[in-house]
């Protein structure tokens, strides 16, 4: 049996969510010298970023302005992290 590691994620109103993992799992992800929590934030951020762009990009029917908006913000977040466009990340553009 693998043994686990909790993460915490603390929302802007004070709300907790632990989140559990198979102990090493964030090792495999990470570069020499990283933070297991920076690597935890980087797969956070790539996944809400991923998401929000299928949500804008790859639904059927019209995308409402807001979440329009909350996508481009999450691109904008997503390069400010990473030091390149979403687009090139994933390989495709809209």
């Amino acid at each position: 049996m693998v043994d686990t590691e909790i993460y915490t994620i603390e929302g802007p109103n004070g709300d907790v969510e632990s989140i559990e993992l198979p102990e090493g799992l964030v090792d495999v992800f990470a570069e020499q010298g990283e933070e297991p929590t920076s690597v935890v934030g980087d797969l956070v951020v790539q996944a809400f970023a991923q998401q929000a762009h299928v949500v804008v990009h790859h639904s059927e029917g019209e995308t409402a302005a807001d979440l329009s908006e909350l996508n481009e913000e999450m691109e904008n977040i997503f390069e400010e992290r990473f030091g390149v466009p979403l687009s090139e990340a994933m390989g495709h553009s809209h």
